[in-house]
Order: C-alpha cells, then structure tokens, then sequence
C-alpha cells in the first residue's frame, strides 16, 4: 500500500502591483527634476512631512532627512558631480505597489532601480553606481518618504581622495629590482629557463596586444618566448633609467616597474628595430615574480 500526502498551500493576495501609476509619474519627473538642479521643483513632489532614508545606514533611530535638507542637497549633488545622470537600470522599470491593509490605503509605495553616474568635480572619482529606491507617495501625489539603498563605498573613496596619503615606498634598490635585473638579462642571453627560475609555477603573463582579459601560464609562454628568439636576433638588452620597486600599504602589494630599449635584427629580412618596453611585475613576499604585464608597440615589431 502506497499513501500519498498532498500538502496545499494556501495563496492570499496582498494589493495589486502597476506598470504604469500616477505615483510613478511623480517619482520620476522629481528625479529628473533633481538632476536638472531645480530645487524649488523638486520641493513641489514633496509632502510637508516628507522625510528621506539611508536605507543601508547604521545610525540607530534615524529621524531622516527633512523637506528642506533634501531640497538642499540638489544644489549640492549638482555642484558636485560633473555629467550627473540618473537613468532607469537596463531592463528595468518602476513599480507602483498598492497595498490592501488598512493602514496602507491612502498611500502608494514605488519602488524603482536606477543608475547614478558623474564624476566628481573636485577628486575626479568616478561615479557609476546602481540604485534601489522605495518612495511611499500619498493620495495627493505628493511624496511621503523615500529609502534609499545604495554602495557607499564610493562616497568613502571621495571623502578619501580631499586629503593627500602615501600608500607605502618607493624604492630605487631592491632585491626584487635585482630578480627583475637577472630575469632580463638571461633572456637577452638566450637561456629561457633561467630567466623563467624567477617566476613562481603559477605566474601569469599577458601584454597590452592581447585581449582584455587574456593571460598565460608559464607553460603557455615558454614556446612563445622561444618563438621570439627565433624571430628576432638580441643585439642588446638597454635598461632606460632604473627600476621602481612600489610596496603598497594597500593590499599588500609589491610592483616592480621598469623600462628597457630592445636592440633588434629580424632574421627574416635582416631589419634592424628598436622596440621600447615597460614591464610591471607583481612579486610574491618570498620574492618571486608572480605576474607580468608588458607594454609594446607590436606594430614596430612589424614595421616594414
């Protein structure tokens, strides 16, 4: 014998959701109100008691920002931001929420998905961040409350950037300059494995020719040196200035950066060419290059 249990579960509806409102109407020509810089519009959306909310703050009893803090921060948000936009999320649009409590009848709540954008004046930060807002908006269209969620990280980074702070040493001798001294000129002495014995077994490598996104294990770049050495003959390897050794405070980054001039002969047509390079190359905290990032002009590599 076989039971079988079937388990309903009962559905009950809550209010109705619309595409298209009135109280959406209102919520989007203040926003646009707003990043045109017209305050005394964006005052006319707002009820008397209108508060706004920092819906990802962590102040305890937030009272919000009153009618005439907000209509303030217009000008404020106008004179900070240069290119300042606020646009509807791709694929998204606004919904207009009436609920069927008792204590929800007289209101509309909208809830829409936004992206802000700018740059700021003053720092140079760049400002393109997604929005969520929640808008109550009463039977006389005017706008009640808002909430608004938010990254806040990019305000820090703003805050961050009015003052000037060192993030860690620069060096112009260092034991991972003398690695990346080593590495060069074993590839200019043709002895690919040396200068790889500088590299940890999971470097990465890519140059600005390849594609965003595109790097190579050392496996992957062992034959492609070896391609290069084929190719072309090394007259001479000339270091231009002297290395940078950068050790960040943040991340606990280590970067060496250094500039060369590759003397060259393609051996296909006996062309003598000078190619200059930059490498930035990540270290390890047991010194070993763990990633490089070269800069050339392949087109000089190819010039006729």
């Amino acid at each position: 014998m076989m039971m079988i249990t079937f388990i309903s579960y009962s559905q009950k509806k809550n209010g109705t959701v619309f595409i298209e409102h009135p109280a959406i109407d209102a919520v989007e020509a203040m926003t646009a109100a707003f990043v045109s810089g017209d305050s005394a519009k964006v005052a006319s959306y707002l009820d008397d008691d209108f508060k706004s909310f920092n819906g990802v703050g962590t102040r305890v009893n937030d009272e919000g920002q009153n009618k005439a803090a907000f209509t303030r921060s217009v000008s404020g948000w106008n004179n900070a931001l240069d290119y300042f936009s606020i646009t509807r999320t791709k694929g998204a649009y606004p919904d207009a929420i009436e609920y069927k409590e008792d204590n929800q009848k007289n209101v509309v709540w909208v809830q829409t998905w936004e992206d802000l954008k700018g740059v700021h004046k003053k720092t140079g930060v760049k400002v393109n961040m997604p929005m969520h807002k929640l808008y109550v908006v009463n039977k006389d269209n005017k706008i009640l409350t808002v909430i608004n969620y938010n990254n806040e990280s990019i305000f820090d980074e703003i805050g961050a950037s009015y003052g000037n702070r060192t993030n860690g040493t620069i060096y112009n001798h260092h034991d991972n300059i003398n690695t990346v001294r080593n590495a060069m000129y074993a590839f200019e002495n043709l002895d690919i494995d040396k200068c790889l014995s500088y590299y940890s077994e999971n470097a990465s490598f890519r140059s600005i020719n390849q594609e965003v996104g595109k790097w190579n294990t050392k496996a992957e770049v062992k034959p492609m040196w070896q391609k290069f050495l084929n190719d072309f003959e090394i007259v001479n390897i000339e270091m231009r200035g002297y290395p940078d050794y950068l050790e960040y405070e943040m991340s606990d980054g280590r970067e060496v950066l250094s500039w060369w001039n590759y003397h060259l002969i393609r051996k296909s047509d006996k062309k003598r060419i000078t190619v200059p390079m930059h490498f930035s190359n990540s270290f390890d905290k047991d010194g070993k290059i763990i990633s490089e990032m070269a800069y050339y002009s392949d087109t000089l590599l190819n010039a006729k």
